[in-house]
């Protein structure tokens, strides 16, 4: 039954126990960038409105169609921030962190904004995990951001999808690409709005989701066959690395980000089980971004962002069940308050030991406290009486398969531990 207030549409809520596996996606894949040498950054929930217009590109659709953008008392206008990599790059230039030892690798996790139409797995506060590397243009380092978040998803064990890859050019060749791709869809049958988006720039028409558009631009010229030596030699540098590593990996010339600031090396990796919008996270190079947002250098960056909304769906739809962090392993049953003293400090034992444990509070009886350990998701109860207490034992079910048994209450931390393992 609904309150007075419910939450903004587009906002979703998270409470156990389904916020259990939220936990265990975003952990395992900022893990995966801790083993590869990514420190963790903070960044600020909201900035100048004009880093991200200027960074993200005000023709795209994040910018001109669905970021949160407000004035605050002093007049500034800010914007919640709908993606991480800007705000990544001001720190660095900031901070002077682009003067130290590069390349700058960081991680990020939290919640990102975009005022987008509601559907599964695409929130208006979505949440999100990202990786960035910045300094250095290094094809093997493009690899490595590609194979930590290939192996954040395997980790989790998820196998259904694909990474698709391909390369946006460098300066060389993308103002020659961009006029052969001006001219193609110029002399198409485009709304107004659609030929002027062509003419401002004409790789966002590429990323135009509608059925009739993406019909009429099936035809048009690729980037990939479009490539300077430099940008061809560097891709392919990408692929022997990405080999190397064991990261398996689709060509998809036509794959445009939905982000201007992306160069060379973009990927993105899909998953067919979440339908038409089946992206469940992706990257790519960002070699000019720094000094469009004001840097005196021009230091280029490569970075993913990974949606662990769309990754916790996609695990649901491989029925791939993850052991989510938060998840109560172990629920206590006191019938008694002499019981109840004696399991509290039996929990206080076992969560020293990493053991998630959860009490039956209140005067519940047996078959109440019962159905609570049933619902609160935990493979073992404790069930502690005056008979138990006496003899120094306590019965221990498993809530799976109904089996019980009874061990010395001196041997529940071994006998936990061995059984949870």
């Amino acid at each position: 039954m609904s309150g007075e207030f419910t939450a903004p549409k587009g906002v979703p809520d998270y409470f156990p126990p389904a916020s259990a596996d939220f936990l265990t996606v975003r952990n395992a894949l900022t893990d995966a960038a801790h083993r590869a040498g990514y420190g963790h950054i903070e960044l600020p929930i909201f900035e100048d409105t004009a880093l991200f217009a200027r960074g993200v590109g005000e023709s795209t659709d994040v910018v001109s169609k669905e970021m949160y953008t407000f004035a605050d008392r002093g007049g500034r206008t800010v914007t919640l921030r709908p993606e991480g990599t800007a705000g990544v790059m001001r720190a660095v230039i900031q901070h002077g962190l682009d003067r130290g030892q590069l390349p700058v690798k960081v991680c990020y996790s939290g919640p990102f904004f975009r005022y987008e139409r509601p559907q599964a797995g695409r929130y208006r506060q979505l949440q999100q995990v990202g990786v960035e590397a910045i300094g250095v243009d290094d094809p093997a380092l493009d690899a490595e951001v590609i194979a930590v978040a290939d192996e954040g998803y395997r980790r989790l064990g998820l196998s259904g999808y694909r990474l698709e890859l391909t390369s946006l050019g460098d300066d060389t060749c993308r103002p020659q690409y961009r006029e052969v791709l001006q001219e193609f869809l110029l002399g198409l049958d485009l709304d107004e709005a659609t030929r002027e988006r062509a003419r401002l720039n004409p790789l966002r028409v590429l990323d135009d989701k509608r059925p009739e558009v993406k019909e009429m631009t099936a035809g048009a010229p690729l980037m990939i066959d479009h490539l300077s030596e430099s940008a061809r030699e560097h891709f392919a540098a990408v692929g022997k690395h990405l080999d190397q590593l064991g990261v398996k990996y689709e060509l998809n010339p036509r794959l445009v980000r939905g982000l201007d600031y992306y160069t060379k090396t973009t990927f993105e990796f899909v998953h067919d089980g979440l339908g038409a919008q089946s992206g469940i996270g992706g990257g790519g190079r960002y070699d000019g971004l720094m000094k469009q947002i004001g840097g005196k250098q021009d230091l280029s960056g490569i970075g993913f962002g990974i949606g662990v909304d769309r990754t916790v769906l996609a695990l649901a739809a491989e029925d791939v069940s993850v052991a989510g962090q938060g998840r109560v392993q172990v629920y206590g049953v006191p019938l008694g308050a002499d019981a109840k003293d004696e399991l509290v400090a039996v929990a206080g034992r076992l969560r020293e030991h990493g053991i998630s444990v959860d009490l039956a509070y209140g005067d519940r009886g047996l078959k109440g406290a019962m159905k609570a350990a049933d619902r609160s998701g935990a493979r073992l109860a404790l069930v502690l009486g005056a008979n138990e207490l006496a003899e120094r034992t306590v019965e221990v079910k498993d809530l799976a398969t109904g089996e019980q048994s009874s061990i010395a209450l001196d041997e529940v931390v071994a006998d936990l531990s061995a059984r949870l393992a």
